[in-house]
């Protein structure tokens, strides 16, 4: 175990002891998270990575009208985790609030150029 020595510190030492060990901290995990490299699926791999775990059928349903982004080549489809996280982001739904102000801006606009 280590020896901790307590000794008076002013409130000034304390902040930039804090600050130093919070950024020490956060510096660690960020490059720790960009230590991740990007890695490719193939079919089965993607479907067993989706939040729904869709049936192989319903992913070439997909592929076939371009809803989700792949790569083909060699007759194999290959998906890179990178797009797929993107894809899975951009379906997000709006909520009623977010709906709402969109509305609201959209109509303020268009009174705006009726004036």
């Amino acid at each position: 175990m280590q020896a901790v020595t307590i000794t008076q510190i002013n409130p000034n030492e304390l902040e930039t002891l804090i600050e130093n060990s919070i950024k020490k901290v956060l510096g660690t995990q960020k490059s720790e998270q960009q230590t991740e490299p990007d890695r490719w699926f193939d079919l089965t791999e993607l479907c067993n990575y989706l939040p729904d775990k869709p049936a192989k059928a319903t992913a070439y349903g997909w592929v076939h009208t371009g809803a989700i982004p792949c790569h083909k080549g060699a007759k194999k489809l290959r998906f890179l985790k990178s797009e797929i996280d993107q894809w899975l982001k951009t379906g997000k739904r709006k909520t009623v609030a977010e709906l709402a102000s969109e509305a609201d801006e959209y109509l303020k606009k268009k009174r705006g150029k009726a004036l």
